[in-house]
């Protein structure tokens, strides 16, 4: 049975957050990837549209998300499902944010400028 620990993750920082990835292909898994969000307070994010879906739980804190222009404040315990496509950021105020995050393998993201990044966390 695969088993992580925090030793374990692949820890990426970008954009002024911090991404622990726990599940990846490169990790063993077949189809999903997963990884700890660490947002500090006072972020704004980066605008991007995400390939695949994505549910973001919010572990501790608070997480402020926007989805297509609607923004939404989740509390500890609170889910956000994110749509294929749809223009999602994330921001906190003054108190930062813990979250999971998870999503299929092969996410992309695409940016303002129209990049397109494939995050390692998320292959």
């Amino acid at each position: 049975m695969p088993t992580f620990t925090p030793a374990d993750a692949d820890v990426h920082s970008v954009h002024g957050s911090t991404f622990s990835s726990f599940v990846r292909t490169d990790s063993g898994s077949a189809d999903l990837c997963a990884w700890k969000l660490d947002v500090p307070p006072g972020l704004t994010g980066v605008a991007h549209r995400p390939s695949n879906e994505e549910v973001i739980l919010v572990l501790a804190g608070q997480l402020i998300v926007t989805l297509d222009g609607e923004s939404s404040t989740l509390q500890t315990g609170s889910v956000a499902l994110v749509p294929a496509g749809s223009t999602l950021r994330v921001d906190t105020g003054p108190v930062g944010a813990t979250a999971w995050v998870t999503t299929t393998a092969g996410l992309h993201a695409t940016l303002p400028d129209g990049s397109s990044m494939a995050p390692p966390w998320a292959q």
